[in-house]
């Protein structure tokens, strides 16, 4: 049985994909001429525990796939992002997996879009079961306007978090980490100050995946901001 699938998929027929081409355009479906379907494919690890994304193929999620099952064994979604490509698909794919427990994110810099603006794995309207409770962990963050503003996009619509692990190149911004970490702990956040507690910061073996560090507990990269709730 499949437990875990690695996507990283091409759209060969992109002559008639305009990444430059207006964003509405993309957010209200299939742009014509895009004969491509991963409908059958998506349906086929439905029932997977694991799913990593190339940038790609997180917007074939949205270009290419009529339907987005429901994934019920999903635990972790681990997803890579650049300027190129949009998370058009995010919200939807986000609804479809009731279960999941880590979400990881590879780069916050993304194709800006009508609809990524509401990305979040849980908002206080759609899930109101609090016993479900999410680890988000951001890596190769780089501190800039946009990545600041998702940053507080998550903290401020995430009300199932329960940790928040944020990792940055510690050669490129070696001088300014800890201005990295101040702009983030100043982000407000849904959970109150009495349930949310910073934890300790401690060194991550590099050798391991990000996602399968973010499974244990205390381990993070160097510098860190990270958030964990208390009661847990």
């Amino acid at each position: 049985m499949l437990v875990e699938a690695k996507l990283n998929l091409m759209l060969w027929d992109s002559s008639v994909y305009d990444e430059h081409h207006d964003d509405d355009y993309y957010d209200d479906g299939r742009p014509e001429g895009i004969s491509a379907d991963i409908t059958r494919l998506v349906a086929g690890i439905s029932n997977i525990t694991t799913l990593h994304l190339s940038p790609e193929s997180l917007e074939l999620f949205h270009l290419c796939c009529e339907s987005i099952p429901v994934f019920n064994n999903l635990l972790t979604l681990s997803i890579e992002s650049d300027k190129a490509h949009g998370w058009q698909v995010m919200p939807l794919l986000l609804e479809s997996c009731p279960n999941l427990h880590t979400l990881v994110i590879k780069g916050l810099v993304h194709r800006v879009t009508n609809r990524c603006g509401d990305a979040c794995p849980c908002s206080p309207e759609e899930h109101k079961n609090k016993k479900r409770r999410t680890v988000l962990g951001i890596s190769e963050y780089g501190g800039s306007f946009q990545e600041l503003k998702q940053m507080r996009h998550f903290l401020g619509k995430l009300e199932c978090l329960e940790t928040v692990k944020v990792c940055v190149d510690a050669e490129e911004n070696n001088n300014n980490r800890e201005v990295l970490r101040a702009n983030l702990l100043s982000l407000p956040r849904l959970s109150s100050n009495d349930t949310a507690i910073p934890a300790v910061v401690e060194t991550l073996n590099t050798s391991e995946p990000f996602a399968r560090n973010l499974e244990k507990k205390r381990r993070c990269f160097p510098f860190v901001a990270l958030w964990q709730r208390s009661g847990f």
